[in-house]
């Protein structure tokens, strides 16, 4: 069940091995547009506001454990390509001390300062009870995130991305049978689904420990070996903890603007909160194809393959900016059919902004999707500061426009939705540039 992604044709690998970790993602979203969709339809416009404000704080929270968890695998799969498989143990247990004490100590603190945090986000009084009662269940499946991100990516690392899928379907459809019956047949609330989402994320998480204690072995150290090294944990942080900046400024960004959408009413956010679903589902194939490549690159990058990883950036690029055309002429065509998923036709305020959204940002997903191409190699190859460095020139140049441009009358919330594409637009001209210097720099080296 594991793949090597130093041999065979670059497309076709790379596809084959992205393929489940999309499917993977698909089936995530699901689960998390579950909960929109059911609290949307059954408990009305003010909670739809309030899950929505909460899942963007979550996805800001959780992404400090992924981008931990992300730089790991790489260094995990720079080992596998090395051969090297002591660096390989020694690398994940290293990894799992780190993360496992950053996601208490994360825990903690959420729960700590929820108060002020919902105060910064400028929760409107109206969704202020729902949207903690939400939050204060929610935060409880952090562990469990932890735990099924750190195992998905060492599994990933050795070439397996078929196992985190299949607990991951587990726990979609899991996530929707509770969601159905905590919010509609128990009367719940938003409690219900926060509850069903928490349930289901340690089943996924919990599942995939389990299994790869059993399944891999080889993957386990002997007690007898385990020993703690400061270089070890300095190699780890140094992919791992700028990763988890990268991951963090990102959604950090995201929740700024979050905030500034919040100042604009609860149909606005509402609209928000349906729109952001709809992106996710658009643009999570070229995401995770983005962590494919960067996986297919540092299994190269450890066996020193130069000229494979050029020619997979040039097939990755092709392929990513194909299918994100195809993405967005759907979206932008389909735009009202898609917000009425989530959305009643008579709440036309919320249609209507919904809309707006979708088919301005919806026309530049090309830009993210080379975005996440780049975030992946340069992670991969040793320079994930590179990747904070396109996260700030992206996430910065939204922010910024989106205060500068909303706050213009004639233009209002429209200046947010156009602040993205510009950030990812530019972010791209970085990336790409700095890799043509790059990589002549490796040739010479090689010369």
């Amino acid at each position: 069940m594991t793949q090597d992604l130093t041999q065979g044709p670059i497309t076709k690998t790379m596809l084959r091995f992205a393929l489940p970790m999309i499917l993977g993602n698909l089936l995530q979203q699901l689960y998390n547009v579950a909960d929109t969709l059911i609290v949307g339809r059954f408990l009305g416009p003010d909670a739809l506001a309030a899950v929505g404000s909460s899942y963007t704080l979550m996805t800001f929270l959780t992404s400090i454990l992924l981008g931990l968890c992300m730089g790991s695998g790489a260094v995990f799969s720079i080992r596998c390509g090395e051969r090297n498989q002591e660096g390989l143990l020694n690398s994940i247990l290293h990894s799992f001390l780190m993360i496992a004490v950053l996601t208490l100590v994360l825990n903690t603190a959420v729960f700590l300062f929820i108060d002020p945090i919902l105060y910064f986000l400028q929760v409107p009084g109206s969704i202020y009870g729902m949207m903690r009662e939400y939050l204060w269940i929610i935060f409880f499946g952090i562990t469990a995130t932890f735990l099924y991100n750190f195992f998905a990516s060492l599994l990933r690392a050795v070439g397996n991305s078929v196992t985190p899928l299949i607990f991951l379907g587990i726990c979609a459809i899991l996530n929707i049978a509770l969601d159905l019956l905590f919010v509609i047949s128990f009367h719940w609330g938003v409690a219900g689904a926060a509850a069903a989402t928490v349930l289901s994320q340690y089943v996924s998480g919990l599942g995939l420990f389990v299994y790869t204690l059993l399944a891999f072995p080889e993957l386990r150290l002997p007690l007898k070996k385990m020993r703690l090294k400061r270089t070890a944990f300095q190699e780890i942080a140094q992919f791992s903890v700028l990763t988890c900046i990268q991951q963090s400024v990102m959604n950090l960004g995201i929740l700024m603007v979050q905030g500034l959408v919040n100042s604009f009413g609860p149909a606005v956010m509402a609209a928000f909160a349906a729109a952001v679903k709809i992106d996710s589902f658009a643009y999570m194939p070229v995401q995770d194809f983005g962590n494919a490549f960067s996986t297919f690159t540092a299994q190269n990058f450890g066996a020193k393959k130069q000229e494979r990883i050029r020619a997979g950036i040039r097939q990755a690029v092709l392929c990513s900016v194909l299918f994100c055309l195809f993405i967005s002429l759907c979206v932008f065509v389909f735009a009202r059919p898609l917000m009425l998923l989530f959305v009643k036709p008579e709440e036309t305020e919320i249609l209507a902004v919904g809309i707006q959204y979708l088919h301005i940002e919806g026309s530049f997903y090309w830009g993210i999707g080379c975005l996440f191409l780049l975030y992946g190699f340069y992670r991969a190859v040793g320079r994930p500061g590179m990747s904070v460095v396109l996260t700030v020139i992206s996430l910065g140049t939204r922010v910024v426009l989106a205060y500068l441009l909303s706050a213009v009358p004639s233009i209002g919330v429209k200046g947010i939705w156009w602040a993205v594409p510009v950030g990812w637009i530019l972010a791209d001209l970085a990336g790409f540039g700095y890799y043509k210097l790059w990589f002549q720099k490796k040739k010479q080296q090689l010369c």
